[in-house]
């Protein structure tokens, strides 16, 4: 397919913006943010299509799979972005969700422009990471164009992998390669064809939302909050306490010295606080529940009653 018979709005012209050399900061900032404001509609547009991403990504990982973002320039660095925040966040694999940016990991802090036109190099880049079917490629680009995103959609499609598209324009080339496409049509930048603002901006909203509505449908979440953290430092520590404290309204020295007797996981104690058994009993629950704190502690309850 001929790209330059795509539309590609994110480089057309802000009519709103063409004089903005000319405004003073104050003029600057609000443009940007009242074009910012535009963003949120176009996310919400595709929540139908965001669900089936979701849905996807969430069966394949309980089929054993992982998840795969790829992408250059910023679309790259935000697939990195999300993919890292998973293992402190939810205590995720390290190797469950991984970003891949067209250059490596050099690209994240230097410009490599030029990387993103080998189409060929994706399928090397996921070969060397065994890529199989049980996976789900991401591949995040706002022109919805990039050669080496539409490589990686067009290899996992050969190794029978699940996949996604993330563009900022309609009818993108990804979507065609894509199991579910996501287009956020945010329309022509404040500075003509900078991606980095508002389709950057989407891009983040999208990946947000698809990698925590993921792991909260995996049991990484027991109400609203993050009870699968790695307390790796003395500040997730004190956030584990807090969390601990105020889901069982136990003094945080309580919850420290329940934490400490759990390794500091926060599952196993909760359902120990919660139901009043041993760190061994609550382990058995949560493996059997799948790791869902409220129903593990149903079961563990239903045990001491």
């Amino acid at each position: 397919m001929d790209v330059k018979k795509r539309q590609l709005v994110t480089e057309e012209t802000n009519y709103s913006s063409r004089k903005i050399d000319e405004m003073d900061s104050e003029e600057i900032l609000t443009l940007i943010n009242e074009e910012d404001s535009s963003v949120a509609s176009a996310v919400k547009q595709q929540i139908p299509n965001i669900h089936k991403a979701v849905d996807l990504i969430v069966a394949s990982i309980k089929n054993g799979g992982r998840l795969f973002y790829v992408g250059a320039g910023t679309s790259g660095r935000l697939g990195v972005l999300d993919a890292s925040e998973c293992p402190p966040t939810y205590n995720t694999p390290a190797n469950l969700v991984k970003g891949l940016i067209a250059g490596g990991y050099y690209a994240l802090v230097h410009s490599l422009e030029g990387v993103e036109d080998n189409e060929n190099q994706t399928a090397e880049d996921l070969a060397d990471e065994e890529l199989c079917s049980a996976d789900v490629v991401v591949g995040i680009a706002a022109s919805g164009s990039t050669p080496y995103v539409v490589g990686a959609l067009k290899y996992a499609g050969i190794m029978d992998a699940g996949t996604v598209s993330i563009s900022c324009n309609p009818g993108s080339v990804i979507s065609d390669y894509a199991d579910v496409a996501i287009e956020t049509i945010t329309g022509p930048e404040v500075v003509t064809g900078s991606t980095r603002m508002k389709a950057g901006t989407a891009q983040k909203m999208v990946l947000n939302m698809m990698s925590t509505t993921t792991m909260i449908k995996l049991g990484k979440v027991y109400q609203n909050y993050m009870v699968d953290l790695q307390a790796s430092n003395e500040k997730l520590r004190r956030r584990a306490c807090r969390i601990l404290s105020k889901l069982t309204s136990v003094s945080e020295s309580v919850a420290y010295s329940k934490l400490s007797e759990s390794e500091w996981s926060i599952k196993e104690a909760l359902v120990m606080l919660e139901a009043n058994v041993s760190r061994s009993i609550s382990r058995k629950y949560l493996e059997e529940n799948d790791g869902f704190v409220a129903k593990a502690i149903n079961s563990a309850r239903q045990e001491v009653d």
